[in-house]
């Protein structure tokens, strides 16, 4: 359901440009502030930016700056522009002397920012392009792609960016000239820096904002009224719900390696060949026999589950029994702590891919993780998949969610995705809890939707299943796979 913050911006954004004005979405900052007198920065971040605005307020802290947190607070999905205007507006009007914007690319932020007048702001990669966006362009806004860099590095990058000044010299010259093109394109009655008078189209009265938000505020509070309590129309027509009969017809099949996002209301799941190739059809016990492996490589062939996922020591025979099967086998790497070393990792990788694993599911570093250390969980899951590109395997980061907090998921899927993992996935299944809808849903809100997102651990059901795939997963692990499949013929 659309929240009342959602409904609020959407209607400012209606009232504002029927008036034939530029809209104000800016959130309002949060003050975070280590003492008065000190340099101020505010800094803001859409959703696939939010847990690296998070790490860079404490380092911002560490280097003694005063923080102005513009938002967004949490990995729900959000547009970038309105926090890209409400810390270009803070440095805009002096109230914040730089600004600091994080979304995945950097790039839509920084394009924001640049047109509010004043600002100038650049996207920045590394610490040269730090150094030059400082030195040559004076830059007062730097904007970060949470996707393309790690916390390390962005923290350098910062640090750099902020300690760099302007050279002045002939690049003075040449930042005089960017303000004379932006005074002649900026609209007229538009303030460039910190006005709070609005004016309406030619021939029509000044109209304050607090007004504004008033007319706004009395439009929005009916409209949620009405989408949480309205019943729909008994005149039109429902239209059809999905259901397990009638989904194949109408969405696109789910490809078997699982990288696009199948998305249904809870209570709906692909039944029959369709679900089978969701689901990865584990055993993972120690004591697992050889005639159990052949068991299970023989319930595969009989479904054709999307692999079969196995301990290494087992990769050899799997690949064996399913040889021209078209199963793919998955081996675990790192498991089932994820506290061996990554060279250890890459070679435990390397080996069982010589052994027939076309999918390695692999525990990341979560002791480095816990320690912020998030160079070194970056670096352990890029290693291992460098090996398994090399092959053309595919790599799950499995995140084990039951022992972290929704900050650390958030950073532990944002790492992966960096790092170039295929998947991210819940748990390993030894640890204190499995997979829950809540934490699928927040992982796909960080990954998006061209990554896989594979949910395991206390998996045992049909409806377990259609859970999993409404909150995002587009990979199910599970060892009572062959009872989900029985359950899901009766529906």
């Amino acid at each position: 359901m659309t929240s009342p913050e959602q409904i609020r911006s959407k209607v400012h954004s209606v009232v504002y440009r029927a008036l034939g004005l530029t809209p104000r979405l800016a959130p309002e900052p949060r003050a975070e502030s280590n003492g008065s007198g000190r340099p101020r920065v505010a800094i803001g971040a859409d959703h696939a930016g939010f847990p690296l605005k998070e790490t860079l307020k404490d380092y911002l802290r560490e280097l003694g700056q005063e923080v102005l947190d513009c938002g967004t607070h949490s990995t729900q999905s959000v547009d970038y522009p309105d926090f890209a205007l409400a810390v270009a507006e803070l440095v805009a009007q002096g109230r914040a002397g730089r600004g600091i914007l994080v979304d995945g690319s950097g790039l839509g932020s920084c394009m924001a920012a640049n047109k509010v007048p004043g600002v100038r702001a650049a996207m920045c990669y590394d610490q040269s392009t730090a150094v030059n966006s400082r030195e040559h362009n004076d830059s007062n806004v730097l904007t970060l792609g949470a996707e393309r860099i790690g916390p390390i590095l962005a923290k350098q990058i910062v640090k750099t960016w902020l300690e760099t000044s302007f050279a002045e010299g002939r690049d003075a010259r040449r930042i005089e000239k960017i303000a004379e093109i932006e005074s002649r394109f900026s609209r007229k009655g538009r303030p460039a820096s910190g006005g709070r008078r609005i004016s309406r189209t030619k021939g029509m009265e000044t109209i304050h904002e607090p007004s504004l938000d008033r007319i706004s505020e009395q439009i929005t509070s009916p409209v949620r009224i009405l989408l949480q309590e309205e019943p729909s129309s008994k005149d039109t027509p429902a239209p059809t719900p999905l259901s397990s009969h009638n989904l194949v017809d109408q969405v696109q099949p789910v490809p078997s390696a699982g990288t696009d996002r199948f998305a249904a209301t809870p209570g709906v799941a692909p039944t029959g060949g369709r679900l089978a190739h969701l689901i990865d059809h584990t055993l993972l016990k120690p004591e697992t026999s050889q005639d159990q492996i052949a068991q299970l490589c023989l319930e595969a062939r009989k479904f054709r589950f999307a692999s079969v996922c196995v301990n290494t020591t087992h990769v050899k025979l799997c690949a064996e029994l399913l040889k021209g099967s078209g199963v793919p086998v998955c081996a675990t790497i790192g498991f089932p702590l994820g506290a061996t070393p990554t060279d250890v990792k890459v070679f435990e990788a390397q080996q069982a891919i010589r052994d027939g694993a076309a999918e390695l599911d692999m525990v990341i570093n979560i002791g480095a993780l816990k320690s912020h250390d998030y160079d070194l969980v970056q670096r352990d899951i890029a290693s291992v998949a460098r090996a398994c590109h090399a092959s053309r395997a595919l790599l799950k980061a499995i995140i084990e969610t039951a022992l972290l907090t929704d900050e650390e998921k958030a950073m532990a899927c944002q790492l992966a995705k960096a790092a170039g993992a295929d998947f991210v996935k819940t748990s390993t299944g030894f640890g204190p809890a499995g997979a829950t809808p809540e934490d699928v849903a927040l992982m796909r809100r960080v990954v998006g939707p061209s990554m896989g997102v594979k949910a395991a651990g206390g998996i045992r059901t049909y409806a377990d299943v259609q859970k999993m795939i409404a909150a995002g997963a587009t990979r199910i692990g599970a060892s009572a796979s062959v009872k989900i499949m029985e359950e899901a013929e009766k529906h």
